[in-house]
Order: structure tokens, then sequence, then C-alpha cells
């Protein structure tokens, strides 16, 4: 059987509650979302977080995208360019930065394991920049 269904999606704002891009729901497994996309305004910064329960796969599909880990106090950079497809794979408890470092909007696809679950609590943890150089652990 054909049939449509509705999306969820929802506007991003960075930590001074600007507008940085948006979340759409790609496919739901129940009540748990299995694939989304996450949009960057060009220059846009989203983050930092860390998922305690989830590891993350991303794939970006539109622009450049650099994503910033913190585990244990180290930095690491990498780029996803959508003209050079990659995946891109962090574990849960590596805290994540995700910078638009192209000219327009950028488009990653994520599809976490285990999927993202809206009951469990606490999961995800937002943390600062200095936090995160500092070792603060929450």
């Amino acid at each position: 059987m054909i049939k449509t269904e509705t999306v969820k999606k929802v506007k991003t704002f960075d930590a001074n509650n600007k507008e940085n891009g948006f979340l759409i729901e790609l496919f739901k497994d129940g009540d748990k979302t299995a694939v989304y996309l996450t949009a960057a305004k060009p220059g846009a910064f989203k983050g930092y977080h860390l998922h305690r329960v989830r590891a993350a796969r991303y794939v970006c599909i539109r622009g450049r995208m650099k994503i910033i880990t913190y585990q244990n106090k180290k930095r690491q950079e990498f780029v996803l360019d959508a003209q050079k497809p990659g995946r891109l794979f962090i574990p849960n408890n590596v805290a994540t930065g995700l910078e638009n470092i192209g000219d327009e909007e950028a488009w990653l696809i994520n599809y976490p394991e285990p999927p993202y679950n809206p009951n469990l609590k606490d999961e995800q943890v937002e943390y600062t920049e200095a936090e995160l150089e500092a070792g603060v652990v929450k």
C-alpha cells in the first residue's frame, strides 16, 4: 500500500539562541528515530554534546562539515564533504560539535546506534568547549 507520512522537522539553535539550522526525522522505528538529517547554515556551529548511549554515523550529502570531537581532553577534527563521500563513526561517550565550513547549507545524515529513544532521560549531555578542554565530566 502506498501512503504518505508527515515527518518531524525542528529548528535548531546555538548556545546564544541563534537559529543555526534544523533537524528532520527521516525514518522512525516505532517511537525511535533510526535516521535523521541535520542541517547547518553556512558558518553555523552545533554542539558540543555527548551521547551516553548512542553512537553516531555521519554522512555528508550537501556542503562541507567539520566534525570536532573531544575524548579525555583530546581534540580531533574530521572534515566530511559531499563531493568526497565518506562515513564517520563516533562511539558513545565522545563529545561532538559540528561546524559548517562551506559556503552553502550543509546536510548530514545520521544513523545512530541504537536509534534515538525519546524516553531515555539524560542520554545527551551538553558541554562548552572550555569544559571539554578542562576535562569536566558531567
